[in-house]
């Protein structure tokens, strides 16, 4: 895409973090904006300050592991904007723990989120896209626990390498279609937001302590003192909005975690064990 000015840019996850920073990157460009979060108080407060700073912005509560919000979603934005030029699938959440000690409650609220989030995305907004015939993209954001493995956090791994091969097909998808619509996965790994505090969201509420083993626990606190430590959140946005402009697919925003993607792809190639490769801090 190379004219942005006077588009439409929809961000789930839009209230904070990542989300939040590519919907001000967006609005620097002149791009209406639709932010959607299931936290319904930092959505107001994102709208108003976004506003403030002279953005055309419209807020939405969605849950995007719910099928009839994200369609609610594409039907308020096509009804307000008349169309939808991006979309960025960015809502996520995290949990923690021993994969059979994670309760299946847990398991559907996490891949609800990140993968059926993304799913719903697809599904709703792509007939937008197609009908109005000019230049869209779509970023799906997944994350370095898309191309790698670990333990601990099975939950996550597993939406999000959905997340990253659902892109991969849809790429192909298009391009055999000859369709105007570009796709970029967005496969960050630590950025200074709170996702290791997304069980504020849980249906069932915080994780009390006395529920996690001593690893997870252990892993929880790593992963919370590296986000701090990690990219800002409007640095991720700035290489999303070059990706977007440039027709990039894959972004990876921390370029010194690629060996562990090499390493990987050795021990498959290999037929090897899966190596243990702890990540950089930042």
């Amino acid at each position: 895409m190379n004219e942005f000015k006077g588009r439409v840019a929809v961000v789930t996850g839009g209230a904070s973090g990542i989300g939040r920073a590519m919907a001000e990157r967006f609005a620097e460009e002149g791009m209406r904006i639709v932010i959607a979060d299931v936290e319904e108080e930092a959505l107001k407060r994102a709208e108003a300050e976004m506003k403030a700073d002279g953005a055309e912005v419209l807020a939405v509560r969605c849950d995007v592991s719910k099928a009839h919000d994200v369609k609610q979603l594409a039907e308020i934005t096509v009804r307000k904007f008349d169309g939808v030029h991006i979309l960025c699938n960015n809502a996520g959440v995290g949990i923690t723990g021993a994969t059979w000690e994670i309760p299946l409650e847990d398991w559907e609220w996490v891949l609800g989120v990140n993968l059926w989030g993304v799913i719903y995305g697809i599904h709703y907004f792509v007939p937008h896209m197609l009908k109005h015939g000019g230049p869209c993209h779509i970023v799906n954001t997944a994350s370095m626990a898309g191309l790698t493995s670990g333990g601990s956090m099975a939950p996550y791994h597993v939406s999000k390498h959905g997340v990253v091969t659902l892109s991969e097909g849809l790429f192909h998808e298009f391009r055999q279609r000859g369709s105007h619509v570009g796709v970029s996965v967005l496969c960050p790994g630590w950025v200074d937001t709170k996702i290791n505090e997304s069980d504020r969201n849980r249906p069932t509420g915080k994780v009390a302590d006395d529920k996690m083993d001593a690893v997870a626990k252990m892993f929880r606190d790593m992963v919370g003192t590296a986000l701090k430590e990690g990219l800002r959140p409007k640095d991720v946005a700035q290489m999303v909005f070059d990706a977007v402009k440039n027709d990039q697919f894959y972004i990876l925003p921390h370029a010194h975690w690629k060996n562990m993607i090499e390493t990987r792809m050795q021990d498959i190639i290999g037929q090897r064990e899966p190596s243990i490769v702890l990540p950089p801090v930042n």
